[in-house]
């Protein structure tokens, strides 16, 4: 009888029981799972035209038991990680210690989940996962999977219920669900861990998820002081306080004041400035009618060309000296004068690095 575990010496296939014994399943309906899973996910969504002589019309009970019952092991909210403010990064195996730190490792031990409940490490967590859903989410681990998709959950829910953020999270998850319809469309071409129906359920939720954020109402406050009763120049503060173009288009879409406010040439040339070179200017000049560089446009079109500055109120933290990852906790740091982790050096402050999240995915490239 084969081994149906979910362990990593299973092959992942579904099986059934027939008079002669046990039988390998080799297809699956599309029709299997409609019934256990809220969001409908048609069948031309994952396959296309050379991919539908994977899947064929038998009906399979058996897998479809087997369906239901990994996506209610995928679907639960038990964590299997550590809550740890810091991991020893290591890339070969030395005397005192044997085998290495991988991506999938970092993003169980390291405290992500409270992470995101902070608002300055938020936006970093949020670009973080977005990073790995487009490259790297076939390297993480079963369990670092499982957790990359709890935690995903747990950022939906929290922009769901405090409205903050959903630009973010929506760009987010549609680049996770490119990145699973070309996973599942090329089955057998990559390795996936887990069986396919994990997969097809991860799919499912995401578009889910995507159809309640485009759902989503925001609260009308009638109470209180409004951005329309501030006077021009502090709204003009406001608009010039953002680093990002599409914040700047989105408050001006609020009131004709702000729309004409977010209108400025010298808004837009700042955040050109900011985030662009000179030499990138040269290549990419927008002039008007009347001879004025159009700013605003040349913002989006360098945006498509160039990669923009990010700006995070926290982020990680290497210690070059130690080799380790952190989050610093600012307030043990000021009243206990904690470094965050167990630095051995005269001056830990010195040793330590901010990490990116595109330096956090290549921490862990070898």
């Amino acid at each position: 009888m084969p081994f149906l575990g979910q362990d990593w010496r299973s092959p992942g296939w579904s099986w059934i029981k027939t008079e002669d014994g046990w039988k390998r399943c080799e297809s699956c309906s599309p029709e299997l799972g409609r019934d256990s899973s809220q969001c409908t996910l048609s069948h031309d969504v994952i396959l296309n035209s050379e991919d539908e002589e994977i899947f064929n019309n038998e009906e399979c009970e058996y897998a479809s038991k087997k369906r239901k019952k990994e996506h209610f092991r995928n679907d639960t909210n038990t964590q299997s990680f550590y809550r740890e403010k810091w991991i020893y990064v290591h890339k070969e195996s030395t005397k005192e210690r044997h085998g290495y730190c991988t991506l999938g490792e970092a993003f169980n031990r390291l405290d992500f989940s409270s992470a995101i409940q902070d608002i300055r490490r938020f936006t970093y967590v949020v670009k973080l996962l977005q990073l790995i859903a487009k490259s790297q989410l076939t390297s993480l681990s079963g369990v670092a999977q499982k957790n990359y998709f709890n935690i995903l959950d747990k950022i939906v829910q929290k922009v769901l219920c405090d409205h903050q953020n959903p630009r973010l999270i929506k760009n987010l998850l549609q680049d996770l669900s490119s990145t699973l319809c070309t996973l599942i469309r090329g089955v057998g071409k990559s390795v996936l861990v887990g069986n396919i129906n994990i997969w097809i359920c991860r799919l499912e939720t995401v578009l889910n998820w995507q159809q309640q954020l485009q759902n989503l109402q925001m609260t009308k406050v009638n109470d209180g002081l409004t951005l329309s009763d501030l006077p021009l120049h502090t709204l003009s503060n406001i608009l010039h306080r953002f680093s990002d173009g599409w914040d700047v288009v989105t408050l001006g879409q609020v009131t004709p004041t702000l729309y004409v406010l977010s209108e400025d040439r010298q808004l837009w040339k700042k955040l050109c400035q900011y985030h662009f070179a000179e030499k990138q200017f040269c290549r990419h000049l927008i002039l008007s009618e009347k001879g004025h560089v159009e700013w605003k446009l040349m913002y989006f079109t360098l945006q498509k060309h160039y990669p923009t500055k990010e700006q995070y109120g926290d982020t990680l933290q290497f210690c070059r000296h130690c080799s380790i990852l952190f989050w610093k906790d600012y307030h043990l740091a000021w009243l206990l004068k904690d470094s965050g982790h167990p630095c051995t050096a005269a001056d830990p402050d010195s040793c330590f690095t901010p990490v990116s999240p595109q330096h956090f995915i290549d921490l862990f490239k070898f």
